[in-house]
C-alpha cells in the first residue's frame, strides 16, 4: 500500500495547525485582537469547521485532527475579538 498521500496528508496538516500557533498563543496570551479583522476570523472559523465536518465525512484522521486543533483555537480567539468587538 503507498503511503505517501497519507504522510503528504499528515504533513500538511501538521505545518497548518502549527502556522496558526503564533497567533493563537499571541492572542491567548495578551487578549489583544484590535489588529485582527471580525469578518476574516468568522470566515476562517466557520471554514475550519466545514473542513472538520468534510474529514469526519471521509474518515480521514489527518483532516480530522488538524481542523479539530485549529477549530478550537480560533473559536477561542474569535470569541475574544467578538467579546472585545462588544465591550468598545
Amino acid at each position: 500500500m503507498n503511503m505517501i498521500p497519507d504522510l503528504i496528508g499528515y504533513l500538511a496538516a501538521t505545518l497548518t495547525t502549527v502556522s496558526f500557533l503564533p497567533q493563537a498563543i499571541l492572542t491567548l496570551k495578551t487578549r489583544d485582537t484590535d489588529a485582527l479583522s471580525l469578518g476574516m476570523y468568522s470566515l476562517f472559523t466557520s471554514g475550519v469547521l466545514l473542513w472538520l465536518i468534510y474529514g469526519i465525512y471521509l474518515a480521514n484522521p489527518a483532516i480530522i485532527a488538524a481542523n479539530a486543533v485549529t477549530l478550537l483555537l480560533a473559536s477561542l480567539i474569535l470569541s475574544f475579538k467578538i467579546y472585545n468587538t462588544l465591550r468598545k
